[in-house]
Formats: C-alpha cells, sequence, structure tokens
C-alpha cells in the first residue's frame, strides 16, 4: 500500500476527507507518534482529582497510558506508565494514594517524581548476577512529560518543542476552559464507553455543529440545543480548537417547529413525566446553556444544559475508541444543585438519552465507509474556502480546521492548502 501523503487530499479546503485516513493502521501508528506524541499539549486529569501528597491518576496520551501523581511537596508530575526494565505497566490501578509506584513484573521501584529509586538484586547474589557497577539509575526513571494547567485541570506533552499551553489554547478556548472552572470542581462520577470506529470521527463528532439538532430528537423536543437558537462557533487562531455554543431562550417552540417540520424533522413525539429533568437552572452571569469546547486532539470540556463534563478521548486502534467522561459540579454548591447536575448527566455517557446516539452514528460511518476508502466526506456546511468563526448554527466549518492541524502534523499538508 502507498505511503499517505499531501497529495490524498481532494480540496485545498479539507471540505473533502478521504475515508481512507479512517481506516490505514499505518496512519495510525503514524499518528500516535505525530500527534499524540508530538507538540501538542494533551488533558490528563484535574487537580481536583489528586488533592493529597502521594494521591494518583493513571491516564493516557493517545494509547500511550499515563500515570499523574501529586509528591510529598504537593507538586503535580507525569510520567508514562511504562516501566524502564521490560516495558510492563507500572500501575494498574486507575487511582490511589502511595508512597512509591512498584512494578510488579521485577519490583522496580519508582518515586513520586518518576525517578528510579530501587532495583531488586541491583548487586546480584553472592557476588554474582545483576547490573554493572556503571548502571545510571538517573537515566533510568519513568519517561516524564512537561505539564501545566488552566484552572486546575492538568495537560501535559511528551514532546520538549511544544509552544507553551496558554499559546497552544488560545484565547477562545481558555476563556471557556476558565469558565467552567471558575470555581473550586467536585468530581460527581465517571463513565467509560467504547466505540467500534475510528478516534477521529468522534473527535469530529464534537465539532459538528450540524448534526446535533437533527440526530437528537431528545435535545430538539425539550429544548437543549436547536438550530435555530442563536449561536454558532469559535476558533483559536490556528483553527485546531474549537467552541461550539448556544444561548438559552433565544428561540420559541413556534420557530423550532416551523424549521424543523420543513425539513422533515419530528420534534413532538416525546413528553417526560418529570419536566424538571432538563430544567436550565441559571448559575452564572451568562446565558449559555450549551458550550462543546473541543481541544486538539482528543479533549472536550462540555456543558449541556446544567451538566458538566471533561471528556478525554482515548484511541483504542485504528477501529476502536474509548471516551472517557469526568462528570462535575461545584463544591460550593448545595447538595440539591448537585443531584440536578447528575440527573442531567442521563443526557450523556456510554447509555446517554443523546450520547448513545453519537456512538451509534459514528459507527454506521466507520463500517458503511471502510469498503470505499479513495471516496470521501463532504464538508461544505457553511460554506467552502476559508475557515473562520461562525454566528450561525448550521455550519461544519471546525471539522475543516481539525483536518488542517492534522495534516500539518503529519506531513501531509498540501502547498497552498487553507488553514
Amino acid at each position: 500500500m502507498a505511503m499517505i501523503d499531501a497529495a490524498i487530499w481532494p480540496a485545498l479546503d479539507y471540505s473533502r476527507v478521504p475515508y481512507r485516513l479512517y481506516h490505514d493502521s499505518e496512519l495510525y501508528a503514524r499518528e500516535q507518534e505525530a500527534v499524540f506524541r508530538g507538540p501538542v499539549w494533551n488533558y490528563l486529569a484535574l487537580e481536583a482529582e489528586i488533592p493529597e501528597p502521594g494521591d494518583f491518576r493513571a491516564s493516557y496520551v493517545g494509547d500511550t497510558p499515563v500515570i499523574v501523581n501529586r509528591d510529598r511537596n504537593g507538586d503535580i508530575h507525569a510520567f508514562v506508565n511504562r516501566c524502564a526494565h521490560r516495558g510492563a505497566l507500572v500501575r494498574r490501578e486507575l487511582s490511589g494514594n502511595a508512597e512509591e509506584h512498584v512494578c510488579v513484573y521485577h519490583q522496580w521501584c519508582y518515586g513520586l517524581d518518576g525517578g528510579l529509586n530501587a532495583i531488586p538484586f541491583r548487586r546480584g547474589v553472592r557476588g554474582k548476577g545483576g547490573l554493572d557497577p556503571g548502571f545510571d539509575m538517573g537515566a533510568h526513571g519513568l519517561r516524564k512529560l512537561r505539564i501545566g494547567t488552566v484552572n486546575g485541570a492538568i495537560f501535559g506533552t511528551l514532546a520538549t518543542d511544544s509552544e507553551p499551553l496558554d499559546a497552544y489554547l488560545g484565547a477562545p478556548i481558555l476563556a471557556e476552559i476558565r469558565r467552567m472552572l471558575h470555581r473550586p470542581i467536585r468530581v460527581l462520577g465517571y463513565t467509560r464507553q467504547r466505540i467500534r470506529a475510528n478516534w477521529k470521527l468522534y473527535a469530529e463528532n464534537t465539532r459538528d455543529n450540524y448534526h446535533a439538532s437533527l440526530l437528537h430528537e431528545f435535545l430538539v423536543t425539550f429544548g437543549l440545543d436547536r438550530a435555530t437558537q442563536i449561536g454558532g462557533v469559535r476558533m483559536d487562531a490556528r483553527h485546531r480548537h474549537n467552541v461550539t455554543w448556544a444561548e438559552a431562550d433565544s428561540d420559541t417552540a413556534e420557530m423550532a417547529r416551523e424549521a424543523y417540520n420543513s425539513a422533515r424533522v419530528r420534534n413532538d413525539r416525546l413528553t417526560l413525566r418529570e419536566p424538571s429533568m432538563v430544567k436550565f437552572r441559571r448559575d452564572r452571569d451568562d446565558n449559555f446553556n450549551l458550550l462543546v469546547t473541543s481541544v486538539f486532539p482528543g479533549a472536550v470540556f462540555a456543558q449541556i444544559s446544567n451538566s458538566l463534563a471533561i471528556r478525554q478521548i482515548r484511541p483504542r486502534g485504528v477501529d476502536m475508541v474509548e471516551v472517557h467522561q469526568t462528570m462535575l459540579g461545584y463544591a460550593d454548591e448545595p447538595p440539591e444543585m448537585h443531584l440536578h447536575r447528575l440527573r442531567q448527566a442521563n443526557l450523556v455517557g456510554p447509555a446517554g438519552l443523546v450520547s448513545m446516539e453519537d456512538g451509534e452514528a459514528i459507527e454506521l460511518v466507520h463500517r458503511a465507509s471502510e469498503p470505499d476508502r479513495d471516496r470521501s466526506t463532504v464538508i461544505e456546511l457553511g460554506g467552502a474556502g476559508i475557515i473562520s468563526d461562525r454566528d450561525y448554527r448550521v455550519n461544519d466549518v471546525p471539522l475543516r480546521g481539525f483536518w488542517s492541524y492534522y495534516a500539518e502534523l503529519l506531513g501531509i499538508e498540501p502547498a497552498g492548502a487553507v488553514r
């Protein structure tokens, strides 16, 4: 099979994406190195998940396992969860508290800074065996990540040449992360979902402003997300990240009925026995009831009505993706608001009233596109050509921004391409 290069793109504005990019196993290996382990910042965890010295949490950078922990001085460290000796996973738990990290295979012991502290039988037994006297313990610690934080959200990079975190995210993205994490948070729970599709299909889905009010009948019926709302998309200067936004009470049921009836989409078939479940309770000074912030390559900070969550996209091979979701509330709000947020969390997750449909949809794309890898998607909602912010909701422009930066990192950006 020929190597994928810049000639693969049918259009310089990335409005045509060849299906092959979702199915090529060689490309999957390349993107783990060039994208996830390249000059990007990956969301890892929250400071609130490791509040005490010795607390640790397992995470991922693409398909690379990572440990995030707090040392005895309260400083945060992140390193690859792989023993220097034989490559075994060091920490198998999802989280915990420990004085050190010990590999179960041969008991190599690492400190909370990732340094190699001890090796069993390093000097051998009875004067025989063991390591050479010149073996450098300092050179064989766990591979460290550079880390940065935004209001308690921990990001990490394995690259030495990545730009500063604030510059990488850009002003619009920083503003939305700070908006969500503007006061101390409380983790309300976790969900984990495996979808039989390529990870990039899920990354596209979070940037797709077009599908939400068509695929998700629940959102339309109860006014949580409709194309008739005031809203749009805004991106960082490089167009690699995206914020999808909508304002509450900016349309009417009659406006929605007219728009969706003309599109032959039913939005009146569902009723709720407990309407308070979907009630939007304003808990800040703005009027946004939808803010979905997608950070390249694999993080999503999402507010859907009053539910708050951070999603981490974890590739599991070319044909599988795992979505790990952390549900949030604020530490200083009453228990009743925590309960309300948890009830609305039923919109998302593996069996969510909304997210279940996303998983099914991208699995359909993955299965149907596999046989015809030289055919392409059509990404032109909101117009082809320039990639820019839009103040309307019927568009899929941010998908092209994603592919533009992806092509740059993979070294397959064609001459004259739109950025």
